[in-house]
C-alpha cells in the first residue's frame, strides 16, 4: 500500500479500524466503501478533495486492513462502528460519503445518530431498493449459485468489472489490490462476512426511514448502473428508483451522470469530486 494507513480501536477495543487521514479544514469527509471493497476505492476522490477538506477513509471491519472476528457484520453494526470512530477521533462537522452498501450504512448512521453528522454524500447507494420475502430468497439463492461456480477471487474481479459502464485502464490494478487485501483474511471468515453483509442489505433497508432523515444530502448515480436496481427482480431504471427514493428526502439533491456505471466515484471522478466539493461548501 502506498498510502499511510493508521488504526483506531472502536467499540470497547473489540474492533480495529484501518484508515487514512489526509488534508485539513473545518469540515471532515468520512468515506465508507461498499461490499467487498476497501478505502482504496476512494483514492481518486481523496487525492483531490484533501486540498479542500479533511478526508478520512476507512476499511470496514472484516475488510481491507481492518480486523476480522466474530462480528455481526450487519448494516447497523457498521453504523455503530462509524459512530464509535467519530467519537474516538473527536471529529466535528462530519459529512459521511458512502458507496453502494456504504451508502446504506451512512443512511442508517444518519437515522440513528443525526446529531453526529452535518450531511451525506451517497454514491450509488444500496438500501433504496426493497425486497419482499420471496425476492430475498431469490436474491440469496442466486448469490449462492454464483459462489458454487466461482471462487472469491474470480467473483471479486467480476464484480469490479461489472461496476463500470466503460471500464477504465486503472480497473485491473484496482481489482488486484482488492484481491490482495481479501487474501489477508481467513477465507471462511471472509465468506461469512460477505454473506452477513448481503443479508443485512436485504433485511435492513432504509427506504421507510428516509422521510425522517433531516439533513442535506447529495445523491449521485450513474445512469448506466448495472447493479442498482437488480433488474432481474425489479425491471425499472436506475433513475426511476433514484427519483422515488430522493422524493422522500426533504433536503436531498439527485445528480444522474450519463455514460457511467455503478462505481461512479471512480469512473467519473472529476465530475463527482466537483459535485462533492460544491455540496459541502454550500452546506
Amino acid at each position: 500500500m502506498r498510502y499511510p494507513v493508521q488504526y483506531q480501536k472502536v467499540l470497547y477495543d473489540a474492533v480495529n479500524i484501518a484508515y487514512t487521514d489526509e488534508g485539513n479544514g473545518d469540515k471532515t469527509i468520512l468515506f465508507v466503501h461498499g461490499l467487498g471493497h476497501s478505502l482504496i476505492g476512494w483514492q481518486k476522490n481523496t487525492e483531490y478533495l484533501k486540498q479542500h477538506f479533511r478526508c478520512i477513509a476507512i476499511d470496514l471491519p472484516g475488510n481491507g486492513l481492518s480486523s476480522s472476528g466474530e462480528y455481526p457484520y450487519s448494516i447497523r453494526f457498521f453504523a455503530e462502528c462509524i459512530k464509535a470512530f467519530i467519537q474516538a477521533k473527536k471529529l466535528t462537522h462530519v459529512y459521511l460519503a458512502g458507496h453502494s452498501m456504504g451508502g446504506q450504512i451512512c443512511l442508517t448512521a444518519a437515522h440513528l445518530y443525526p446529531g453526529s453528522l452535518k450531511g451525506l454524500v451517497l454514491c450509488a447507494p444500496a438500501g433504496f431498493e426493497t425486497f419482499n420475502e420471496w425476492e430475498k430468497s431469490l436474491y440469496k439463492n442466486t448469490m449462492f449459485f454464483v459462489d458454487m461456480v466461482s471462487n472469491e477471487e474470480n467473483s471479486l474481479r467480476k464484480a469490479v468489472q461489472n461496476s463500470f459502464y466503460i471500464m477504465p485502464d486503472t480497473a485491473p490494478a484496482l481489482a488486484q489490490q482488492l484481491v490482495d487485501l481479501m487474501k489477508l483474511h481467513n477465507r471462511a471468515q471472509y465468506r461469512k462476512m460477505l454473506e452477513a453483509c448481503i443479508t443485512g442489505m436485504l433485511d435492513e433497508p432504509v427506504y421507510d426511514m428516509l422521510p425522517g432523515i433531516d439533513m442535506p444530502m447529495l445523491v449521485i448515480f450513474g445512469e448506466r448502473d448495472n447493479m442498482i436496481p437488480n433488474r432481474f427482480i425489479h425491471p425499472i431504471t436506475t433513475r426511476k428508483l433514484a427519483d422515488l427514493a430522493v422524493g422522500r428526502l426533504s433536503k436531498a439533491t439527485l445528480e444522474m451522470i450519463p455514460q457511467c456505471g455503478h462505481f461512479v466515484q471512480w469512473e467519473k471522478a472529476i465530475q463527482v469530486n466537483g459535485l462533492i466539493r460544491n455540496f459541502i461548501n454550500s452546506n
